[in-house]
């Protein structure tokens, strides 16, 4: 039975590599892969919950439920306070809600002991404050926070939620998918979510993994706030699926709008990435 499409990025950011080579060469013994695309980031991989629809942050939105936890487009995690579930919304390339942003551009982190390769944590951290504005800071009393977690794959919430909220990295994941973590912490989205997505690729429903259907329309389809960053539809961009994301026969889930398939890339936040964030946190 064939799953993702998984595997390792090819080439490592040079920054990065004076923190975390050595935790991306332990890591990547344990990666899942299929073929040679891109580690793609999920929760709980190999796994599928129940399907179920409900109201989040007034919001409708399709989820799956899988070992108690609310998850959405694979790797986000949706905080259960602000969930109203009816037993039976995608994102653009970030958040409108304020609220959700985290004040003075300041995110107040943890990291559990148990983490393994810790590293990687630090290295992504050095990239993203090395290409954006956000500081990262060691809490000590703050209320909002986030901790970096031991688990079964890698996951993250969406923008800050009040209190504290979690990051979580599995052996496998590397520094790379940690700087992808990092993007919805802060308040990314996927690319493929944008509203305008249609002009650039074709998503192919038939070859969906069932469950994960959902997971590939827009925040407008989704009824979700969000924003498109001028410049254009991103296939460089670190939160950016690959063609094979979530199949369930090996054929592409997205294709480009001429039929060609394409890989992904975690090494590093694109330029567009990086004008997204100063948008949201200028």
């Amino acid at each position: 039975m064939k799953y993702l499409k998984l595997s390792l990025p090819a080439t490592a950011l040079v920054i990065l590599s004076l923190f975390g080579c050595s935790a991306d060469k332990q890591s990547s013994q344990l990666a899942p892969r299929l073929k040679d695309s891109p580690l793609l980031e999920i929760a709980y991989p190999l796994q599928t919950g129940k399907v179920r629809s409900g109201t989040y942050r007034g919001q409708p939105i399709v989820y799956q439920s899988i070992n108690g936890e609310s998850v959405y487009q694979g790797d986000i995690l949706l905080a259960s306070g602000d969930l109203s579930d009816a037993d039976h919304a995608s994102e653009g390339a970030g958040r409108t809600l304020k609220s959700l942003r985290w004040t003075g551009k300041t995110v107040y982190y943890t990291i559990d002991p148990a983490l393994p390769y810790q590293d990687r944590v630090m290295a992504a951290i050095a990239h993203w404050q090395a290409n954006t504005a956000i500081r990262f800071v060691v809490r000590t009393t703050q209320y909002s926070y986030v901790t970096f977690k031991p688990g079964s794959g890698c996951s993250s919430y969406v923008g800050r939620l009040g209190g504290q909220q979690f990051i979580t990295l599995a052996d496998w994941c590397t520094t790379g998918n940690t700087i992808h973590e990092i993007g919805h912490t802060v308040g990314l989205y996927h690319e493929h979510s944008r509203a305008d997505r249609d002009n650039s690729i074709t998503i192919l429903t038939q070859n969906i993994l069932p469950g994960y259907e959902s997971d590939f329309q827009t925040y407008l389809q989704q009824n979700k706030d969000g924003f498109d960053q001028p410049g254009g539809f991103d296939f460089n961009s670190v939160m950016m699926y690959h063609s094979w994301s979530f199949s369930a026969n090996g054929l592409p889930t997205i294709t480009k709008k001429d039929g060609s398939t394409f890989t992904s890339q975690r090494d590093s936040l694109s330029a567009l990435d990086r004008a997204t964030v100063r948008t949201m946190y200028p």
